[in-house]
């Protein structure tokens, strides 16, 4: 049995900057090499730093959202202020509402975030019997770092069967 919450959370906006992940929705490997890769080219030219410097508090955020029939993918930081667009750049609204919360901790940031879709997603969701994810933006939310680990959550909006 998968180990989650469910939580009212107020509607926040996530700035990122993203990529269209281009593998089949069930090629988990491929999508989670595109991400990586993805991960690693924000974080080796600045910009993920950038966004770290516009950041209202020091969660980073990765979201997966559908748009467009697009499987987009974005590393993105909580924000208040009005941000300049940017190629690739979009403000996501999540909303207010229920979400399904799954707790984690990894050696990387990366490792949380693969394994906290996979318990979110995999289980959690499915032994959900009350609550259904009806789409929408979901995030895996790196919160910090303790020891050699990196902890966080996994937020995904749900509603009432």
């Amino acid at each position: 049995m998968a180990d989650y919450t469910l939580e009212q959370k107020e509607s926040f906006t996530v700035f990122g900057l993203g990529t269209e992940l281009k593998s089949h929705y069930t090629d988990y490997a491929g999508i989670n090499k595109e991400k990586s890769d993805f991960w690693q080219a924000v974080g080796q030219d600045g910009r993920l730093d950038t966004l770290k410097g516009m950041a209202a508090n020091d969660f980073v955020f990765a979201v997966s959202e559908a748009v467009n029939n697009k499987m987009m993918f974005y590393a993105g930081v909580m924000t208040e202020a009005s941000v300049p667009a940017v190629e690739g750049s979009r403000v996501i609204q999540f909303p207010k509402g229920e979400y399904l919360v799954v707790k984690g901790e990894g050696k990387t940031a990366e490792e949380l975030s693969n394994q906290l879709a996979a318990i979110a997603f995999g289980q959690a969701l499915p032994e959900a019997k009350n609550f259904a994810y009806v789409g929408g933006p979901n995030t895996a939310v790196v919160m910090g770092q303790r020891n050699d680990s990196v902890f966080g959550e996994m937020w995904i909006p749900v509603v009432k069967k």
